[in-house]
């Protein structure tokens, strides 16, 4: 039986996809809040800077960004091919590594705080 890597892109967009669906609204609402002039005491500059700078912090800022970018660049990939563009194979190169150079300026970028 052949061996295929289908479950490990279909695994990251699913999770991406859940995430995304569940944070986003959350960090959406949080930004216009901020916006306006309203954002509560707990994610105040200092305190989100403490949360960010800690490992744990680190770990969620990745898993949350890294989920995000792959879920997409699937979601990216299967749209060109809705589209016409059958050159399914360069896509999915060119979408995939966009990915992965977003995950390593993540790492890159935390690793700085």
């Amino acid at each position: 039986m052949a061996k295929s890597n289908k479950p490990i892109i279909w695994g990251t967009f699913a999770a991406g996809g859940e995430l995304v669906s569940l944070i986003m609204p959350v960090l959406i609402l949080l930004t216009l809040l901020a916006a306006t002039g309203h954002v509560p005491a707990i994610f105040g500059y200092e305190k989100l800077h403490a949360f960010a700078a800690g490992w744990f912090g680190k770990l969620a800022i990745f898993v949350v960004l890294f989920l995000s970018l792959w879920s997409q660049a699937h979601r990216l990939r299967i749209t060109c091919f809705d589209f016409g563009l059958r050159a399914d194979g360069l896509v999915a190169f060119v979408m995939y590594i966009l990915a992965a150079l977003g995950s390593v300026a993540t790492v890159v970028y935390l690793a700085r705080i």
